[in-house]
C-alpha cells in the first residue's frame, strides 16, 4: 500500500512499515530521552525487540516500562511515572493494544501533575484541573485495530479500591503523532481481531447514534462502520492481508475521533464487567451490542436506516440487527454473556449502579436507570432480545 500522512485528527503517519519511522518522530517532537511503553505480553516478542533494538541505534538507552498487561489499574501509571521520572524521560512511545496506549498515555499526563490521577476523570471540567505545562508529548502506535486510544483524548484505568474502570480525561492526553502501520497487526489472532474489530464497531456505531447535532462526527463513524464491514471478516480470515488490516486501523482510529460526541450503554454496560472479572473490552462490546440495539430501537430507528442505506443493507432496523448477529456468528462472538462470566459471581445490583453512573450512559439515545441497566444485563446472561 502507498504511504500517507494524515493531519486529522493529529498527525498520523500511515503505511506499510512506518514504524520504521519512530526514530523521526522522536526527533520530530524534539524528544531525547523516551520512554518505550508496552505491555508485559507484547515486550519479549521477536519484533517488539527488534523495534526496540533499531530506537537504541538512535539514543543513547531507551527506557522501557512493561510491568502490566490487560485492564490497567492506577498503580501501574504510578509506576510508570516513577520510571520516567528516575531516567528523566521527556516523551512518552506508547505501543501495543488499548492496555498499553493507555497507560502510556496516562503516564506522560500524569509525568507533570501533583494530583492524584483520579482527580481527572472525565466529569464536568475536571480536566482544567491540570497542569498543562509539563505534560510530556507522546507518540501512539497501535498493535490492535480495536480502542482506537492512538486518536483518542482520554485513558480508561481501574481504581482498584473501588473496583471501578474510570475514564481519565485531558485534550493532551492525544498523542502528537499516530503511526499505523498495518504489519504490526499481521500477527494478531482471529481472535482478538475479531473483539477489536468488534470494538471499533461498537465505538462507531454508538457514536452515530448518540444525541445530538455533530456532522462531522457522524460522518466519520458510518465511514469507520463500512470499513469494518468490508474488511472485518476478511482480516479474520486472513491475517496477512494488509489492505485488510489497514483499513482496520483506519477505523479504530476513526472510531475514537468520532465518540468525541458521546457513547452509550455498551460501554456503559461493559466497564463494570472488565473491571470486575478482567473480560476482554472488545469482547464485553460485542457481546452486549444487540442488546442495547434494541432496546434503544424506537429512539434511533432513524438512525439505523441511514447506516443501511450507507452500508448496502436493506433499509430496516431488522436487517442492521440480523447483520451485527450474523458477524457476531461468524466471528464465533458469544451471544450471552453468561457464556464468558459465571452468573452466581455477578451482583447485579452493584454492575448495574456501576453502570448507570459510567460516562458513558449520559450519551446513550434513552435515559437510563440502575433498573434499566439490570434488565439489560439479565438479557445478556438470557441471550433474549428486547
Amino acid at each position: 500500500m502507498t504511504n500517507y500522512n494524515w493531519n486529522y485528527p493529529t498527525t498520523l503517519w500511515v503505511g506499510e512499515n512506518r514504524v520504521k519511522d519512530l526514530s523521526s518522530a522522536c526527533n520530530n517532537l524534539k524528544i531525547i530521552n523516551p520512554l518505550f511503553v508496552t505491555d508485559k505480553d507484547l515486550i519479549n516478542l521477536p519484533f517488539v525487540k527488534n523495534i526496540v533494538s533499531q530506537l537504541n541505534k538512535n539514543f543513547n538507552k531507551i527506557n522501557i516500562f512493561s510491568n502490566f498487561s490487560g485492564n490497567p489499574i492506577g498503580e501501574n501509571v504510578g509506576e510508570g511515572v516513577e520510571v520516567f521520572k528516575k531516567n528523566k524521560c521527556d516523551g512518552v512511545i506508547a505501543f501495543g493494544g488499548g492496555s498499553g496506549l493507555d497507560v502510556g498515555k496516562a503516564i506522560a499526563f500524569m509525568s507533570g501533575q501533583k494530583r492524584p490521577i483520579w482527580d481527572f476523570e472525565d466529569i464536568g471540567d475536571y480536566w482544567k484541573r491540570a497542569d498543562e505545562k509539563n505534560i510530556a508529548p507522546i507518540i501512539a502506535v497501535p498493535t490492535t485495530a480495536g480502542t482506537g486510544s492512538e486518536t483518542g483524548r482520554a485513558s480508561a484505568i481501574i481504581n482498584k479500591h473501588t473496583g471501578v474502570k474510570k475514564i481519565i480525561f485531558h485534550p493532551k492526553f492525544l498523542p502528537s503523532i499516530v503511526i499505523l502501520d498495518p504489519v504490526l497487526t499481521a500477527d494478531l489472532s482471529p481472535r482478538l481481531t475479531a473483539a477489536t474489530g468488534m470494538d471499533a464497531l461498537a465505538h462507531n456505531f454508538e457514536a452515530f447514534c448518540a444525541p445530538g447535532f455533530h456532522p462531522m462526527a457522524d460522518g466519520i463513524a458510518i465511514e469507520g462502520m463500512k470499513l469494518i464491514k468490508k474488511s472485518l471478516l476478511k482480516a479474520v480470515n486472513n491475517g496477512k492481508d494488509l489492505n485488510a488490516r489497514a483499513d482496520l486501523l483506519a477505523a479504530a482510529s476513526m472510531g475514537s475521533t468520532a465518540f468525541q460526541k458521546g457513547l452509550g450503554a455498551i460501554h456503559s454496560l461493559s466497564h463494570p464487567v472488565n473491571a470486575q472479572f478482567n473480560i476482554h473490552h472488545g469482547l464485553s462490546n460485542a457481546i452486549f451490542m444487540p442488546y442495547v440495539l434494541t432496546f434503544n430501537k424506537n429512539l434511533i430507528e432513524s438512525r439505523i436506516v441511514s447506516i443501511c442505506d450507507y452500508l448496502n443493507l436493506d433499509k430496516n432496523f431488522d436487517s442492521f440487527l440480523n447483520w451485527i448477529l450474523e458477524l457476531r456468528k461468524e466471528l464465533k462472538i458469544p451471544h450471552k454473556l453468561s457464556e464468558v462470566i459465571e452468573v452466581n459471581k455477578m451482583n447485579l445490583e452493584q454492575l448495574s449502579k456501576m453502570a448507570v453512573e459510567d460516562p458513558s450512559t449520559a450519551t446513550n439515545p434513552k435515559q437510563m436507570t440502575v433498573d434499566d441497566m439490570k434488565t439489560l444485563y439479565k438479557h445478556s446472561i438470557s441471550g433474549e432480545l428486547f
